[in-house]
C-alpha cells in the first residue's frame, strides 16, 4: 500500500470516528437510557461506523508511522465539532474555528515531515512485551476505575488504545492470527479501552476524558513507535513532526472542551 493511499485511509477513519460520536449523540439525545439508546438506529450506526473508522485505522498502521496515524485520528475532534454545528447547530467558539484550523495545517505538516516507512519487524522480545503489556494496562485501568477518577480512568483508556496501535502496527499480517500474540493483545488492549473509556464517560464530563485520551493515545504510542518499532521521521523535518504532534493535542484538548464536542 502507497503511504498516500494509508494516510487516505487514516484521514477517512477520523472523519468515520467524528461523525460517529454526532450519530451516537443523536441517538442517545432521542431516547435516554442505556437500553433504549441501544436500540436507536442513529446510535448503532455511530457504532458501526466506529468500526469501520477503527478497521481503516489499523489497515494505515500497516505503511504509516504510528505518530502520524494517531495525531491523525486525533483530528476527529475536528470532524465531530464541524458536523455538530452543522447537524445540531451546536455553538462554536472562535477558539473552536481556530483550533480546527490548527489541527488541517498540523496535519498537513506531518504529512510532509513522514519519510517512507520500512515494515515494522521488531525482535522477539519487543513483540513479547507489547503483548503482555495489555496486562499492566487492563489492571492499571480496573485500579482507576475502582478509585473513581473518570480523568484517569480516560488517561488508561488512551494508553489502551494506543497500545491496541502499537500492535496493530508490529503484528504480522497475514499470518496465522489465532496464534500470533499481538494480534490477542490487539483485541484485548481495544476492549479494554472501549470499557475504560465507557466507564470514564459514564462518571466524568466529556471534555476532560476526551482531551486526556487524546493527549495519551497520541503521545505514548509516537514516542513508543519511534524507539520500539523503528519509525521514522523525514531526514531534518523532526522539529516539524514534534511540533506538528504537539499542536494537534493542544487543538484536541480545546476540541474536546467545546459546546459542540459536549452536545450542550
Amino acid at each position: 500500500m502507497s503511504p498516500a493511499v494509508a494516510l487516505t485511509l487514516a484521514a477517512a477513519g477520523a472523519i468515520g470516528y467524528g461523525v460517529a460520536s454526532v450519530l451516537q449523540a443523536v441517538g442517545a439525545q432521542h431516547d435516554p437510557g442505556m437500553l433504549r439508546t441501544l436500540r436507536q438506529p442513529a446510535y448503532l450506526a455511530g457504532v458501526a461506523l466506529d468500526l469501520v473508522a477503527w478497521l481503516l485505522s489499523v489497515a494505515a498502521l500497516r505503511t504509516l508511522p504510528v505518530y502520524q496515524v494517531q495525531a491523525v485520528l486525533a483530528g476527529s475532534l475536528a470532524v465531530t465539532v464541524v458536523t455538530a454545528r452543522l447537524v445540531l447547530r451546536a455553538r462554536l467558539r472562535t477558539v473552536d474555528v481556530a483550533a480546527v484550523a490548527v489541527t488541517v495545517v498540523a496535519l498537513t505538516a506531518l504529512a510532509a515531515a513522514s519519510g517512507p516507512q520500512d515494515p515494522a519487524l521488531p525482535p522477539a522480545a519487543t513483540r513479547l512485551g507489547l503483548a503482555l503489556a495489555v496486562v499492566p494496562v487492563a489492571l492499571a485501568g480496573w485500579a482507576v476505575a475502582r478509585r473513581g477518577s473518570p480523568n484517569l480512568t480516560g488517561a488508561v483508556a488512551g494508553l489502551a488504545f494506543g497500545g491496541a496501535a502499537l500492535c496493530a502496527r508490529a503484528v504480522t499480517w497475514p499470518g496465522p492470527l489465532l496464534t500470533e500474540p499481538l494480534a490477542w493483545a490487539l483485541a484485548c488492549f481495544g476492549l479494554t479501552g472501549t470499557l475504560l473509556y465507557a466507564h470514564a464517560l459514564e462518571h466524568g464530563q466529556v471534555g476532560p476524558v476526551t482531551a486526556l485520551l487524546w493527549i495519551v493515545e497520541v503521545l505514548a504510542p509516537s514516542v513508543a513507535g519511534v524507539l520500539l518499532l523503528g519509525d521514522d521521521v523525514r531526514a531534518g523535518w523532526a522539529p516539524v513532526a514534534v511540533a506538528a504532534v504537539a499542536a494537534t493535542v493542544a487543538a484536541a484538548a480545546v476540541l474536546a472542551h467545546a459546546p459542540a464536542a459536549a452536545f450542550e
